[in-house]
Order: C-alpha cells, then sequence, then structure tokens
C-alpha cells in the first residue's frame, strides 16, 4: 500500500494513494473520466516499481505534473493551475448570475462538484431571508420576484425602463447579503459559489471583486423558444411549487432583464456564455477559472 502524507497545522497526517481521488483531481484538467483513470493507474504502476511505499501530497504533485508534462503539456498546465487553485492562500470565490430560466442553479452545482466546493448559495435564499427582516411596508420591491418588482414601485422613473427599474431596486436590495457573505468568505478563507438572478456586473463593490481569485460569470440563453423551454422542464418536476403561467406572462420582462445583464457584463468585461449545452458551459468557466487562478500567489497545504 502506498501511503500520502500531508502537514496540517504542524501534525502529520496519512491516507491511502486513492486512483478515484487522483482521477477526479484529474478530470478537472477536462481530460474525460476513462482517461484520468488510465494515468492515475500509470502513476500508481510507477510508485510500486520504484518501491515507494510512502510520499508527501507536495511529491505526488510535483511526480503527477512530471507525469502529464510527458503526455501532454496542455493537460500539465492545467493540473498546475488546479494545484494553485487547491493550495492557494486566498479563498475561490465565483460569482454566476442570469435572468430567470438560465439555468444558474444546475450550473453552479456542476460546477461545485467538478472543482470540489462544498459551499453553494443561492441569492434566492438571500432574498427569503431577507424578507424575514425587511417588511413589505419598507421595502415592496423585495418581497416581490426580480421579473415583476417594477410592480412594487410607488413612484416609477421617466428616464428608463419601469421593468429595468424594478428589477434594479430588487437586485439593490439583495446585493447587501451578497457583500455581506463576499466580505465572510474573504475573511474566513472560504471557498464559495453563489449565484442567482441578483448577481450583476456593476453592481458589487469595486473593492470586493478586484482580486483574480473572485471570478463572475453572466449566463444567458439567447433563443427565446429555448428558454421557455427550460421553463417547461423546470415547472415538470413534482417539487417544484412555481406556476408555470406566471412564467410565461412574464417572459417579455424576464427577457428584459436577460438583456440589462448582458449590458452590463459588456461594460464591466464579465464573461458571457450562451448557456445551451452544460457540458461547453461547464468547460468554458472552468477553463477561465483555472486560467485565471494560474497567476494567484500560492503555497502549499493540501492534497
Amino acid at each position: 500500500m502506498i501511503w500520502v502524507t500531508a502537514d496540517v497545522d504542524g501534525n502529520k497526517y496519512k491516507e491511502p494513494f486513492s486512483k478515484g481521488i487522483m482521477s477526479r483531481s484529474l478530470n478537472v484538467a477536462d481530460i474525460g473520466i476513462e482517461r484520468a483513470h488510465d494515468i492515475a493507474s500509470d502513476i500508481e504502476t510507477n510508485l510500486i516499481k520504484n518501491n515507494i511505499t510512502e510520499i508527501s501530497s507536495t511529491e505526488l504533485a510535483d511526480v503527477v505534473l512530471n507525469h502529464l508534462n510527458s503526455v501532454d503539456p496542455k493537460i500539465a498546465k492545467k493540473y498546475k493551475n488546479w494545484r494553485s487553485l487547491r493550495t492557494s492562500k486566498k479563498p475561490l470565490i465565483i460569482l454566476i448570475g442570469g435572468a430567470s430560466g438560465v439555468g444558474t442553479s444546475s450550473m453552479a452545482f456542476e460546477l461545485a462538484n467538478r472543482l470540489r466546493l462544498k459551499n453553494l448559495i443561492s441569492t434566492d435564499m438571500i432574498r427569503e431571508v431577507m424578507r424575514k427582516i425587511v417588511s413589505k411596508e419598507l421595502s415592496p420591491v423585495i418581497h416581490k420576484s426580480s421579473f415583476d418588482a417594477y410592480e412594487s414601485i410607488r413612484t416609477p422613473s421617466i428616464r428608463i425602463d419601469s421593468v429595468i427599474e424594478g428589477y434594479i431596486s430588487h437586485v439593490d436590495v439583495v446585493n447587501v447579503g451578497i457583500e455581506a457573505i463576499i466580505e465572510r468568505s474573504v475573511k474566513e478563507g472560504i471557498s464559495t459559489i453563489i449565484e442567482g438572478v441578483h448577481i450583476v456586473p456593476g453592481f458589487i463593490k469595486d473593492e470586493l471583486i478586484e482580486d483574480n481569485n473572485i471570478i463572475m460569470f453572466t449566463l444567458t440563453v439567447d433563443d427565446e423558444e429555448a428558454h421557455k423551454q427550460r421553463f417547461y422542464s423546470r415547472c415538470r418536476q413534482p417539487w417544484v411549487k412555481r406556476s408555470l403561467e406566471r412564467y410565461m406572462e412574464n417572459f417579455g420582462t424576464i427577457r428584459k432583464t436577460q438583456n440589462f445583464l448582458v449590458k452590463q457584463a459588456e461594460i464591466h468585461n464579465t464573461p458571457v456564455i450562451n448557456n445551451e449545452d452544460i457540458n461547453e458551459t461547464i468547460d468554458i468557466m472552468i477553463e477561465d477559472i483555472l486560467e485565471k487562478f494560474g497567476g494567484v500567489d500560492n503555497v502549499e497545504q493540501e492534497s
């Protein structure tokens, strides 16, 4: 048996070498589960051939990197960036925004699985907490959905579209909670994914997102019929309590919020991804994350 050792807070720990765990780590480099397993098996075979029964996590990472360089330098670079992400002194904070129905929740869940992140927060949940704190009389927009918040504006502005004004007012309130979570995550060093319709480029304070360990994406569904189909699929699920009819009645306003989000993303240089294919979207996001995190200062912390 091969043991992998690591120092955690001055204490030495060891665990058995696992091809399964290594395969999942390698798969972040987008090489496929089968190929990742084959590479992990080759590495285990070489360790046994060299009579290695105990190896530190740092030494093992070097062995993996050298092996990948001999297989494919591009894969090696992705793995190196993945190691930078896993061992960084800074937490990874991913913000995923998009209009209702574009799939921010699904993408956040898939991304958390691929990157092995445990903390996943929906802005809808933040909104629900704030609804308990802020009365309907004090802030009527927070007690509406993002796409019909304009119905609660007491004095509509003549400068901008009322739908967008309502959406902005809605986002402004929830944004207080989003910024608090980002601040807490940075302070405690907790990697987190925050997703939802309230993640809007340009609304979060610049000083909170200026580092390259905080990454924002805006998802869209460009094709209107495909966007509608997302709502049909969502509302067919037995546990979903939301009404398809309500979404369809407000589909035009939902598309307006998407157009606004895209314009904000373009202004603030935030990646916009047309979420037609789940796997393609995840690959684009991971590629961007690993590329940006490749330059983050890091120290070895875990295997």
